[in-house]
C-alpha cells in the first residue's frame, strides 16, 4: 500500500489553502519523495490512528517518515519543504526558531484557512496522472 521509502503527507482535504499547497509540493518534488492522503481518507485516519496522534493537534498537516518519525504543524512544513527543489530547501533554517514560536504563527494561519482561502465540499480528486502519487482517496 505504501511504497517502501516514500513520506506521506496528511492534509485536510477540503482546504484550498491545503489542495494549493499539496499541488505545489507536487511540482517541486523532483526526486518523488512523497506520497500523500488527506486526513479524512481511511488511510489517513489509519496512519494517524496507529502512531497514536492526538488528533486535536491537527488542523492541516502532518508528515509522516515511516518508521522513523511524524511531524506536524510548522515542523511538517519545513521538513517537506527541505526536500523540495528550488530554493525552498533555505527555508529550513527557520527550524532553529523554538517550536512554539513557529507554531504560534501557523496556527493563526490554520485557524483562519478556510475564511481566508475557503473551503470545498469534499476531497480533490487528483488527476488520472497524479492518481499515482495518493495512497488512498477518502
Amino acid at each position: 500500500m505504501i511504497e517502501e521509502g516514500k513520506k506521506i503527507i496528511l492534509f485536510d482535504g477540503v482546504c484550498n489553502l491545503c489542495n494549493s499547497a499539496i499541488n505545489f509540493i507536487i511540482r517541486h518534488d523532483k526526486k518523488d519523495i512523497f506520497r500523500y492522503a488527506s486526513l479524512q481518507s481511511k488511510i489517513g485516519q489509519k496512519l494517524i490512528s496507529e502512531r497514536n496522534i492526538d488528533s486535536s493537534k491537527l488542523d492541516s498537516i502532518v508528515l509522516i517518515d515511516p518508521k522513523i518519525a511524524y511531524f506536524y504543524k510548522s515542523t511538517a512544513a519545513l521538513h517537506i519543504a527541505k526536500q523540495l527543489s528550488g530554493m525552498y530547501p533555505l527555508l529550513s533554517v527557520f527550524l532553529i526558531f523554538p517550536v512554539f514560536f513557529r507554531d504560534w504563527i501557523y496556527d493563526i494561519i490554520a485557524k483562519n484557512r478556510y475564511k481566508w482561502f475557503g473551503k470545498k465540499e469534499s476531497c480533490m480528486i487528483p488527476t488520472p496522472e497524479l492518481k499515482t502519487l495518493f495512497i488512498d482517496q477518502p
